[in-house]
């Protein structure tokens, strides 16, 4: 009793709504029953292993919680080109998947992807936003497992992205110097990712980005055009100085082919893998 008088004191110090007091208050009364049933009905050896694994499932929660947060940073890092904070999200031996090539080690591949091409390319090698300048990436639907010995996690993340010039940024004023409209245009893809912790702290092992469609801002994504092939082969480093180290296995074709990047998990109901067509990237299969 005097541990619900002290919650319910704590919850008035905080001038929490009294709905929200309420429900902690039950929570916090129904734990303190269900610990006094366990704690009265099992043995020495079957309460503790009763708390472990209470304790294990807890542990998996907050990982879960963790590698959201540490996804989400990542993309509010990128929406403002802050590059430098992306690479220390990786692990040392940390790799990108990305436009068919796989760039390796955190201060070698991922580095160079990050700050050599995408800080150079979009900031003209200053970190943090550029005025007139949009690269919103948003990271939702996420589906994440984390193993069993909470060491590695895997993650599933959509991303919508909106990117391009504004009409009086200085990239627009030379696109139109030079007869060309101002680049704009929409993007989807899907993460497959693998987080490992180190030294109690989640990092990103293996980001693993795979662009499913593209859609310029004027004309949608009903008349796409060609944006690149990432099932080509990529021309690696060192001959190309912010090329990839090796290329992607079968990386998935783009709109309006209807790749599927594959799936970490089984169907959670079934426990089966996902059933597959052969091939859904052919234009044969048009309806």
């Amino acid at each position: 009793m005097n541990a619900i008088k002290s919650v319910s004191a704590f919850c008035h110090s905080l001038r929490k709504p009294k709905s929200e007091c309420r429900f902690f208050l039950w929570s916090v009364m129904i734990a303190l029953s269900l610990m006094f049933i366990v704690t009265t009905s099992c043995s020495n050896a079957e309460l503790e292993e009763k708390l472990e694994q209470v304790t294990n499932r807890l542990g998996i929660l907050e990982d879960t919680q963790d590698i959201r947060n540490l996804h989400h940073a990542y993309g509010y890092y990128i929406d403002k080109c802050l590059y430098e904070d992306v690479v220390d999200l990786f692990a040392d031996d940390g790799e990108v998947h990305f436009a068919g090539g796989i760039y390796r080690g955190k201060e070698e591949g991922v580095r160079r992807l990050y700050v050599g091409g995408f800080l150079q390319d979009f900031t003209g090698g200053k970190p943090g936003p550029v005025y007139g300048f949009l690269l919103d990436h948003l990271q939702m639907q996420d589906v994440i497992h984390v193993a069993p010995d909470r060491r590695t996690a895997k993650a599933r993340f959509r991303c919508f992205m909106q990117a391009g010039a504004h009409e009086t940024s200085p990239s627009a004023k030379a696109a139109r110097e030079q007869g060309q409209s101002p680049m704009r245009w929409w993007e989807g893809g899907i993460y497959e990712n693998t987080y490992v912790k180190e030294d109690g702290v989640w990092k990103i092992q293996v980001l693993n980005y795979n662009p499913l469609w593209y859609a310029d801002y004027e004309t949608g994504w009903g008349n796409t055009r060609p944006f690149f092939d990432q099932t080509e082969a990529p021309k690696l480093y060192p001959d190309n100085p912010r090329g990839p180290d090796a290329p992607m296995d079968s990386p998935p074709a783009i709109w309006p082919n209807t790749s599927i990047v594959p799936f970490h998990y089984m169907n959670p109901v079934t426990g089966k893998p996902l059933t597959m067509e052969s091939d859904w990237n052919s234009e044969s299969n048009d309806e």
